[in-house]
């Protein structure tokens, strides 16, 4: 009898594990299908031009993307939300400024542009957001990770005043 009730309890816990592992499967698909893409610009100068083009201010995120946590954290918790991608769509033009420790994350030639924006803008801390206009003039920056509620309130009033 002992051994039936063992057998019995073993078959719960293997079943749960199972269809657990199945339901986590499922989150994490439907997750990417989920996932909000947004317009990045390729390239400062090519940001510059539609900026000038489409009169919107260009928000240049400082990133390092493969080892700074925080900036994982705002990647993760403002640029892949649907009301992020709804404000940067209807008056921001995107571009990111990614400094990764790891080389093969993004080509030498791009590594190199970004090291020379960084220089340029003077940004030694992560992640940055700063706003410039389609000359390249920088009009306000926010450095570190703050609450994304306070995120949207600075981009908001920057939008208001270009």
């Amino acid at each position: 009898m002992r051994k039936l009730v063992f057998a019995f309890i073993i078959y719960l816990f293997t079943t749960q594990v199972y269809f657990a592992q199945d339901s986590l499967l499922s989150v994490s698909e439907y997750a990417k299908s989920n996932e909000v893409k947004l317009n990045w610009m390729p390239t400062y100068k090519e940001a510059l031009k539609k900026s000038k083009r489409e009169k919107k201010p260009v928000l240049i995120y400082f990133t390092g993307s493969d080892w700074c946590g925080p900036c994982k954290v705002l990647d993760k918790d403002l640029f892949h939300t649907e009301k992020f991608k709804a404000l940067a769509e209807e008056d921001l033009i995107l571009l990111e400024v990614d400094i990764p420790r790891r080389l093969d994350i993004i080509s030498p030639d791009r590594m190199k542009e970004n090291k020379i924006i960084q220089k340029k803008y003077r940004v030694n801390s992560f992640p940055t957001l700063m706003i410039v206009n389609h000359r390249g003039k920088k009009i306000a920056e926010k450095k570190g990770y703050i609450m994304t509620v306070y995120y949207y309130q600075f981009l908001q009033s920057e939008i208001n005043k270009y």
